[in-house]
């Protein structure tokens, strides 16, 4: 489709500082600790080990091995214009944020010395802005479709193409994200180059920190799936596609066992998973991220609310649950704290990696990117890969809603009567697929 050119703006003078190799170390061991405290003082968690550069690039270059994908980290944070010695040795955790302070960028790739950039020409006040400014555009679709394209378009001249290069030279093709406070529910597949979608080029997935991370790699294909949901509710809107959702993913895509509403309690949760290790979990049903602390964040279950501090308890990392799933999230905005809990759901439930929502999505669109992913979740050396091939599937219109059934690359679904009666629904829109992040380990 034409898409309206690129917002004016100054050009942007990107500054790269060279640090010598051990001050670089230094340097970035000292971030991964800054953004590792930030969520264990949130989550209560105990105190975590932390990386070098060396284990980071290393842990890098063994899911380059195991996949054959290459991946990359970018920490993406904010800093004093006006930088003291502390500051450059990456002992900032404790600064007040000041409106004037400016985006900087670390790349770190398996086998290159990292680069780092001060992004000149940046503001904190004004990539918050923007930053907000897409997602509060992306989450409509009025008369004027395309206008979260100006802040995309500008959040992919901060984040990404200071990097472009290297990204490129280095054949860079998973990018994950490390990044400051209200950057953390950027719907980052919907950053745009003027060309291109970023998930067009990449598979990108968003980290608490690499510590707090586990970055084992296990082919997921070796796994089975524990779905459950509920349609109907006492408190929240139903969820009338849930029956389809869990039927289809158990039934055609994934061997496993699914539990619609009765079935769908704290007892028989814990019961299912002990008496057998399912490797995937799957909630379809409404989740909530909510401000201040993080029992006030939740799952609603058939009976019961889930609060989110409830889920260690579990044991779901023992052993380790490889992908949680939340179909039905939504994800409060502005709120440094919502974006700790959402940012850290892997961590906080115990599971190497979960796939989530910023917003609530619509039932049948969620119903239709779910069906694709697992779908692409058989084929994809990596998770967030299978995210990715899904949702560039429903930005080409090869998922979409038509005649009554749910129409994928692979198979076409049927769709009961309140459903088919929405009629036909084209699922192109970022607003439809670019909520759905990949948190904890993309891999």
């Amino acid at each position: 489709m034409a898409l309206p050119p690129l917002d004016p703006h100054p050009p942007l003078h990107n500054v790269t500082v060279e640090l010598p190799e051990v001050s670089l170390d230094k340097y970035l061991e000292q971030l991964e600790k800054n953004f590792t405290v930030e969520y264990e003082e949130y989550l209560e968690l105990e105190e975590t080990e932390i990386k070098t550069l060396g284990e980071v690039r290393n842990t890098l270059g063994k899911i380059q091995k195991a996949t054959g994908v290459k991946p990359a980290i970018i920490y993406a944070f904010f800093v004093p214009k006006t930088l003291s010695r502390e500051v450059e040795e990456g002992k900032n955790e404790d600064l007040i944020p000041n409106a004037q302070d400016q985006l900087a960028l670390v790349l770190v790739t398996p086998d290159r010395k990292p680069i780092r950039k001060r992004v000149e020409g940046t503001t904190r006040q004004d990539v918050l802005f923007q930053a907000k400014r897409l997602r509060n555009e992306v989450t409509k679709i009025t008369s004027r479709p395309n206008r979260y394209l100006p802040p995309a378009q500008r959040m992919y001249q901060w984040l990404i193409a200071p990097l472009e290069q290297e990204l490129q030279t280095g054949d860079i093709e998973n990018i994950v994200f490390i990044a400051d406070t209200g950057l953390r529910s950027l719907p980052l597949a919907a950053l745009h180059s003027g060309e291109n979608f970023l998930v067009e080029d990449y598979s990108v997935g968003l980290m608490p920190s690499i510590s707090l991370t586990d970055t084992r790699y296990e082919n997921i294909q070796n796994f089975q799936v524990l779905a459950m949901g509920a349609s109907d509710f006492t408190e929240h809107r139903s969820l009338a596609a849930v029956p389809v959702e869990l039927s289809v993913v158990t039934d055609s895509l994934w061997q496993g066992k699914s539990f619609l509403n009765e079935g769908f309690t704290l007892d028989n949760l814990k019961r299912q998973r002990s008496q057998k290790p399912f490797g995937i979990i799957h909630l379809a049903t409404h989740a909530f991220f909510e401000p201040i602390i993080p029992g006030d964040s939740y799952i609603q279950l058939w009976n019961s609310k889930l609060r989110l501090d409830q889920l260690r308890q579990l044991g779901w990392h023992q052993p380790p649950v490889e992908l949680l799933v939340l179909s039905a999230c939504q994800t409060a905005q502005g709120s440094e704290e919502v974006e700790l809990g959402f940012a850290g759901l892997g961590v906080q439930a115990g599971v190497k990696s979960a796939l989530a929502s910023l917003w609530f999505v619509n039932d049948e669109g969620t119903m239709a990117l779910m069906t694709n992913f697992y779908e692409e979740l058989r084929k994809a050396p990596i998770k967030a890969e299978a995210l990715r091939r899904a949702q560039l599937a429903m930005l080409k219109g090869e998922v979409r809603l038509e005649d009554g059934k749910l129409v994928t690359p692979s198979q076409v679904v049927p769709l009961p009567p309140e459903l088919a009666q929405l009629g036909d629904q084209n699922l192109s829109h970022p607003l439809f697929w670019s909520a759905f992040t990949m948190i904890g380990s993309p891999w």
